[in-house]
């Protein structure tokens, strides 16, 4: 037996009996943070401190729409550990290479000719 909440024995497809009232709070929760978010936007902080503030309630609301919209939190532990692992890892991958980003503008390194040298 899957050890889900929402999977019965005897029907292996997973049928969430989870009441609409949770999914409308959850959604509610989501317009609230998103309306937060519009505040702090036109609100008079620094734009470092606007950055951190919008991202912080950004990861809240992806990570409750994960959690309940994608049906996450009825997951083994496991899984959401390596999910947000997983993701994390990609997350920092992907800023691999914009170190390398300024050769779309100044070209590779020591290929610029020399300023008073003339090319032979």
């Amino acid at each position: 037996m899957v050890d889900a909440p929402d999977v019965h024995e005897h029907e292996p497809i997973a049928r969430y009996t989870d009441p609409v009232a949770r999914y409308l709070l959850i959604y509610l929760c989501l317009l609230v943070l998103a309306a937060l978010q519009f505040v702090i936007a036109f609100s008079h902080a620094d734009t470092s401190a606007k950055f951190e503030r919008m991202l912080l309630i950004a990861i809240a609301e992806a990570g409750l729409a994960l959690a309940f919209f994608m049906h996450l939190w009825a997951e083994k532990r496991g899984f959401m550990l390596f999910v947000v692992l997983f993701t994390g890892f990609v997350l920092v991958a992907m800023q691999y290479g914009w170190t390398d980003s300024y050769r779309m503008e100044v070209g590779a390194p020591y290929t610029q000719p020399k300023v008073g040298v003339v090319p032979q």
